[in-house]
């Protein structure tokens, strides 16, 4: 395995690639630093920590959403009824990211 360093967010790690790796390793660098530092121009997140965690979730959430088929045709929605495709998928990622802040704290530390 071939170490290089690479910067996320102006912070400098060394990362091991494997043969022939380099190059898409240092895509998912890019993207990793894109996430965060859109999260962060944001401004109302500080802690390296939060960001990196909800950079994760992004990149995650858009991976599942690439990997999963094409939704059929909706009916229309009753009140009342439970919620499917995009908006329970929505619905079920505020709600994480709300026990996230409720688990990270004022300080977001995580203990």
């Amino acid at each position: 395995m071939k170490q290089i360093e690479v910067k996320i967010m102006g912070q400098a790690y060394l990362l091991a690639a494997p043969e022939g790796g380099e190059q898409r390793l240092q895509q998912a660098v890019q993207r990793v630093d894109a996430a965060m530092c859109k999260i962060r121009d944001a401004g109302r997140i500080k802690a390296r920590d939060r960001i990196a965690v909800l950079a994760a979730l992004n990149l995650a959430f858009e991976l599942s959403d690439a990997a999963r088929p094409a939704p059929a045709p909706a009916a229309s929605a009753t009140p009342g009824a439970p919620r499917t495709g995009d908006e329970g998928e929505q619905a079920a990622l505020g709600a994480l990211l709300t026990r996230l802040d409720q688990a990270l704290g004022p300080d977001g530390q995580l203990l």
